[in-house]
């Protein structure tokens, strides 16, 4: 492998980080949002911050890690994707933004009705920001993002059947990821009532998904027929296998194994992540824009490369330790991180 694959794997390795990770945390926002009124809906509430709080601005690392892979390695694709999906992506740095601030904010107010205006800003942000995202993700997947500055449609380059179906998968396999983490962190923190709440939400979320998938079979062949094409025989292994740890996980979260589950769900979502690129590989920009077009100079590549691996000395041993961290951090009912 070159250093222009090589750099797409780390990068599309950040993107899977940030979609397992960060979705959760976007998932949690979603369960918040349908926890109910604030006297019956606070035992939940309490457990998603508990779970949430102690990660989620790391969690959030990740998108920046992406984006500067993105603008470093593969500059056009910046460019473009960046110039023709403005709205959209604003719309997403807004949602981070408020969503951050509202978590921070509730935990800190002491009047009832501050915490509903800040509750509900975090809940709705949640399900907006992926939905942004994935109708962006969408947009390239489709072809919508041609190469060059705003040289695609800024209206239609995400308002389109596959962006609508990226917008709600990102929410239902956030909000998915987010029920099936909560159901074990609900055993661990001794709530076993909540863990069969989680429980319920993730097996109805599951399904929910499942369908929408298979709905989706039918929109990418009439509105992106080169990544149906790509999606049906190069990464069909990969598609199957995502199919394979999502009916897994239906089985498991039946079953009540609320540790394994974490692990297929998990594999189930990275399956159909790395099925994406190597649906259209080697474009990243379809229809003409491909990995070694749009990569940057070799210099900048190795540079680039030698830098994440001194980075990564850094970074790795501190995400472990604080997932260990959190993992030890004992649940307190009516307390949040």
């Amino acid at each position: 492998m070159d250093p222009a694959q090589i750099l797409l794997l780390v990068l599309w390795v950040g993107v899977t980080c940030y979609a397992l990770l960060g979705g959760a945390d976007f998932g949690g926002g979603v369960w918040d949002l349908l926890a109910g009124r604030s006297r019956k809906g606070m035992p939940e509430r309490n457990l998603i911050e508990h779970s949430i709080g102690p990660v989620w601005e790391a969690n959030h690392v990740w998108l920046i890690f992406v984006l500067v892979m993105m603008w470093t390695g593969f500059p056009p694709v910046f460019a473009a994707v960046m110039s023709t999906l403005y709205i959209p992506l604003t719309l997403v740095a807004f949602g981070i933004i408020a969503r951050g601030a509202a978590f921070a904010f509730r935990k800190a107010a002491t009047e009832l009705w501050q915490k509903r205006l800040f509750g509900a800003a975090f809940a709705i942000s949640s399900v907006l920001t992926p939905f942004f995202l994935g109708a962006a993700a969408g947009g390239v997947a489709s072809g919508r993002v041609p190469q060059g500055l705003a040289a695609g449609n800024i209206v239609t380059g995400w308002l389109n059947p596959t962006s609508m179906l990226g917008g709600v998968l990102a929410v239902g396999v956030c909000a998915y990821l987010a029920a099936i983490y909560l159901c074990d962190d609900a055993v661990r923190a001794g709530m076993p009532h909540l863990a069969e709440s989680f429980r319920t939400k993730a097996l109805i979320m599951g399904l929910c998904v499942g369908v929408v998938a298979l709905a989706g079979i039918a929109v990418l062949r009439a509105d992106a027929p080169r990544l149906f094409d790509g999606l049906t025989h190069r990464a069909l292994p990969l598609v199957i296998a995502s199919a394979v740890f999502g009916l897994l996980s239906l089985v498991l979260l039946w079953r009540r194994n609320f540790t394994l589950v974490r692990i297929t769900g998990a594999l189930a979502v990275t399956a159909v992540l790395w099925g994406w690129p190597l649906a259209q590989y080697p474009l990243m920009l379809p229809p003409s824009l491909t990995v070694h077009e749009a990569a940057a100079h070799p210099a900048v590549l190795t540079a680039t490369l030698i830098s994440l691996a001194v980075g990564a000395l850094l970074l790795v041993p501190s995400l472990i330790l604080l997932f260990l961290l959190q993992g030890r951090w004992s649940y307190r009912s009516g307390t949040s991180g």
